[in-house]
Order: C-alpha cells, then structure tokens, then sequence
C-alpha cells in the first residue's frame, strides 16, 4: 500500500513527468507498456495484435488539457486514429478521457468534441470507450455517456469497481442499455469515496462483474487478476452466458501469458494500447497497481 501510494503520488510530479517524458535514456524501459509515441507505431503493434487473435482499443495518451485548442487536438488526433484503424481493417475501438475532450474548460465544449468523435465513429462502424477518471468527475462523465449513448449508440462507458457509488451506477447502465467495461480503478481516492483493501475491491468488482454478466450489454471484464478471470469463467459457464455475449480485457504488455490462454481457449480478448508522448502519467499508474510491473521494470535497469 504504502509503494502504491508513492507511485500515485510520483506520477503526479510535473518536474519529473518532463524529465521521464523527454529522456532518451528512458524509453527503452516504457516500451513493454505504451505502444510508440506515434499512431504508425501503435498501429504496427495493433496490426500484430490482430494476427495473434487479439481486438485492441487505442488510447491515446494525454489529459486534463489546459486550453480548447488543445482538446480539438485530441479530438481530431482520435478521429485520425479512428480512419487508420477501419483503413486497416483492425477489429478496433479508441478510449477517450473527457479530460482530453475540454471537460475542465467546457462541458460544453467537451460535449460537442465527444460527439463529434462519436459521430465520426458510428459513420466507420467503431466503438468509442469512454474512461472514467478521477471520483471527481464519475457524475458529469455519466451523464455524457448516457447522452452519447442515447443519440449514437456506439459508446461504452468504464466502471471502476473500487468506487463505493459503482453498484448503482452499474444499475443505472444496465438500465440504460450501456455497455459497461469494468475495472478496479487506478486513482488515489479517500476512503470516504472508495474502497482501500484489496479484499474489499475484488468483492466489489465480483459483484457487479456478475450483474454484468446476467444483466449488462455485452460487458467487457477488464483485470490481470486470474482469481477473479477464473470466476468470470465459472459463472458464466454455470448461467449459460456464452463466450459471445462479453469480452475480457487487458493492458498492452501486462500479461502476455493471459493473453495466449484466452486466444487458445476461444475467449474473446481486447487490448488497451496506450501510445503518444504524454505517457508518464499512465506509466506510473501501471507501475502502482502491480508489484510485478516494478519488477519488471528493476530488472531492465538492472541489464541496462
């Protein structure tokens, strides 16, 4: 808890975010994470990923924008990533971050940003997966994602399961047709808002994964946990949810042994493939999340 803790506290330095972000010597270490810090290069690695039977969503890094210019950046970034992706005939969708989109500027603004977006990829026949940031933000980028939803019908939105809100949340989606993707959440919260114990997280998630299950509109299953993976498997095999009916997820590079066991067991599998330039922030939160990363990580400075 307590490396955690400094992790999520590090990945919020800006000094050190501009060093990390623009150090030669520490690419070589990110890329086992973030897949290019160009759309060419995250597209080669997708292109990959769909001949070893893997879907992918692309995400491309970077949030809370400080200007509308910036965030019409993005939305065109994305909008070019989307053109790619159906260019390249990849089974792929894109995950935005509202924060991107000018939610701090402009609900406004972010609206007419993620529409567009949204509208684009409807017109290609795509998916665009909405991310969930920070507690701060669950109830504005709810109400964004029931909207888009509603006129386009091409959105899913994230559920962190760690957020102690997220039961009625996953009921109101479910009511609402939304497809949810869930996962366990990588922000620092207080525990007024969120759950702190691991143990009390993976209850958290367990119960609302099999209301999505039952309930939900084609769910994706987002964890690296392969307690609760065996879970999802049993359950569903014992309800009679079919293998079609939902997805599991993962982080580019995280568990490449998963990743070969899903394929080969016929599950089907999409990848969360970060790429860009501002990929520090991200990079510390997968390193928070998981001890193993760090390890990961030590051994390569290690050779190095």
């Amino acid at each position: 808890m307590i490396l955690r803790s400094s992790l999520l506290f590090l990945s919020r330095r800006k000094a050190l975010r501009r060093w990390m972000e623009t150090s030669a010597l520490v690419r070589p270490l990110t890329v086992r994470f973030v897949a290019g810090q160009t759309l060419e290069e995250a597209l080669g690695v997708c292109t990959r990923l769909q001949h070893d039977g893997v879907m992918i969503t692309l995400d491309r890094l970077g949030e809370n924008v400080t200007s509308l210019e910036e965030a019409e950046a993005s939305r065109d970034g994305y909008i070019a990533a989307l053109r790619r992706i159906t260019d390249l005939e990849l089974a792929g969708s894109v995950s935005i971050k509202l924060t991107q989109f000018g939610m701090d500027l402009s609900e406004d603004a972010c609206r007419k940003n993620a529409g567009r977006l949204v509208e684009e990829a409807r017109r290609l026949g795509k998916v665009v997966e909405i991310d969930m940031e920070s507690s701060d933000y669950v109830d504005r980028t709810l109400r964004l994602v029931i909207e888009l939803h509603e006129s386009s019908g091409n959105v899913r939105s994230v559920i962190q399961a760690y957020l102690r809100r997220s039961e009625k949340d996953v009921e109101r989606l479910c009511e609402k047709r939304v497809p949810v993707r869930l996962c366990k959440g990588a922000y620092r919260e207080p525990a007024s808002v969120a759950f702190r114990r691991k143990s009390e997280v993976d209850r958290s998630y367990v119960r609302l994964m099999k209301v999505l299950l039952e309930r939900g509109n084609y769910p994706a299953l987002a964890t690296h946990d392969e307690r609760i993976i065996g879970e999802a498997q049993r359950f569903a095999a014992a309800s009679g949810i079919g293998k079609d009916r939902f997805e599991f997820q993962m982080l580019y590079g995280i568990r490449r042994d998963l990743e070969r066991r899903f394929v080969e067991q016929g599950y089907r599998l999409r990848l969360y493939v970060p790429f860009g330039h501002a990929w520090y922030p991200y990079f510390m939160r997968r390193l928070a999340e998981r001890p193993a990363n760090l390890l990961f990580l030590m051994r390569n400075l290690v050779r190095g």
